[in-house]
């Protein structure tokens, strides 16, 4: 009978964190700018500059360590990982070692298996390298220093995950509570999330856990299920042909579907940790943790409750718009202004999420304010647009945020509700369309569909289709 395997993954998570400067300077933290703009003295490494923590960043790990469940570590410090690479500045990476600033946490993930808790194994403050740029044409390497010294989290888990499904269901997690605290954007395209794999593989009943490889490179979710996929039957393939499984990283080429490998795989002590001797340790009150935790947003799950008492909107609509915090925060801004919340849930539901489609978009990008959906909700109340007068405005809005009473307004779209100059616009049409007029009074209801349309076009779209129907039977 052939072996049963089972997959065991843990994962190394780094998230760059909202601040506007850097972990332990001032330069700005933008993503973008010109090669080299954002740097200084310090995060270029240049020999008698000194570090100064950023407080900020202290806040959004204890913060993230919080949600998380961990235990904050009261007393902590720097230390230095010392490696040798073009793109790190001083020959040292500033990090957390000893005594990382979270640890032991957990959190509650949902699969279709049902529910499960992963574990936290820390979470420590570090700083970014630079980026290496390979120039092909000149044959050289540049290097530009703009993103060294951008505060990070990593969030190390335990290895409690055994599929890709779990994988990813953590990330979400993972992701949806970062972004709810505003402590990161954690947009996996522009690296400010970023996870490494260690996966490993085990016969299924086996207590000891296998050699296990690291995989790097990882910048979708969908990447990182293939990722697991193609690692798992690597491992396999290679113990049901006798051979060993090389701890190692690997690097995941998503175009190709494979990985090659790119190192063999360092413990702690090539790196000579020690305590950073330019900066002071960390001592954490009991009033400052209270401070933070004060500061706790609602999350999602205490969120979806909420909704479900506060608001009719239906189980589905609650799921998504609490998927996004920008796009709660929306929602119950637009109905604190008045708007009914189905109304409101509507146009995020539909037209929202189809545009953010077609601009491939994510709902954290949405520009719209609240005022403006609010406004055009109460312009389609009062009937003053019709519903595709009030698309087209949207799409407008959805793209420059314009007001739409302003819009409707300068571009002449009010519905025109002045009966006289409806029922003359009727009559014409009813005058130029026998034929309708003939099939509607021989019991063809269908007819006087084409009769509305052919009124809404004579008014350019500007009128009420219910009161254009009203007048039709009316005169018919």
């Amino acid at each position: 009978m052939a072996k049963q395997y089972e997959t065991v993954i843990g994962l190394e998570v780094h998230v760059e964190l909202a601040t506007k400067t850097k972990i332990f300077c001032g330069c700005s933290t933008a993503f973008g700018g010109e090669p080299n703009t954002h740097t200084c003295p310090v995060c270029t490494g240049m020999p008698g500059s000194l570090p100064v923590l950023n407080k900020q960043v202290l806040e959004y790990a204890v913060a993230v360590g919080l949600a998380t469940n961990c235990t904050i570590t009261q007393y902590c410090k720097f230390d230095r990982k010392n490696y040798f690479y073009p793109d790190n500045p001083q020959n040292y990476q500033i990090s957390q070692l000893y005594l990382p600033i979270c640890r032991n946490g957990k959190v509650e993930i949902e699969t279709e298996k049902g529910k499960k808790y992963i574990g936290i194994h820390e979470i420590h403050m570090e700083e970014d390298a630079g980026k290496l740029i390979h120039d092909e044409w000149d044959d050289c390497s540049l290097v530009d220093f703009n993103r060294s010294g951008v505060p990070l989290i990593e969030i190390v888990s335990e290895p409690d995950m055994r599929s890709a499904e779990e994988v990813i269901a953590y990330l979400e997690k993972l992701r949806m509570t970062i972004q709810y605290l505003g402590a990161s954007d954690c947009k996996l395209q522009e690296g400010s999330m970023r996870a490494d794999v260690n996966l490993s593989i085990r016969e299924v009943g086996a207590e000891e856990f296998g050699t296990r490889t690291e995989m790097k490179n990882l910048n979708s979710f969908k990447a990182i299920a293939r990722a697991i996929e193609g690692e798992r039957e690597r491992q396999i393939d290679l113990l049901e042909a006798g051979e060993k499984v090389i701890q190692e990283t690997r690097r995941w080429d998503d175009n190709k579907g494979e990985s090659y490998a790119m190192r063999s795989k360092e413990d702690a002590q090539d790196y000579r940790y020690f305590p950073d001797p330019d900066l002071v340790p960390i001592v954490l009150d009991d009033a400052f943790l209270d401070q933070i935790r004060a500061k706790q947003p609602e999350f999602r799950e205490e969120k979806m409750l909420r909704y479900k008492e506060e608001f009719d909107i239906p189980e589905y609509d609650i799921q998504i718009i609490t998927g996004s915090k920008h796009m709660a925060d929306i929602f119950e801004e637009t109905v604190a202004l008045g708007s009914q919340p189905k109304k409101v849930s509507n146009w995020l539901m539909v037209e929202t999420l189809r545009l953010l489609k077609e601009n491939n978009m994510d709902p954290e990008d949405i520009r719209f304010s609240p005022e403006n959906l609010a406004k055009l909700i109460s312009l389609t109340d009062a009937k003053a647009i019709n519903s595709s007068v009030a698309k087209e405005v949207f799409e407008v809005m959805f793209d420059q945020n314009v007001d739409p009473e302003k819009y409707v307004e300068e571009k002449g779209l009010k519905t025109v509700n002045d009966e006289g100059a409806l029922r003359k616009t009727v009559e014409e049409v009813i005058a130029n369309n026998p034929q309708s007029v003939e099939d509607y009074r021989n019991g063809k209801e269908k007819a006087i569909g084409f009769l509305v349309g052919q009124t809404m076009k004579a008014m350019k779209g500007k009128a009420d289709p219910g009161m254009i129907n009203k007048l039709l039977k009316e005169l018919l």
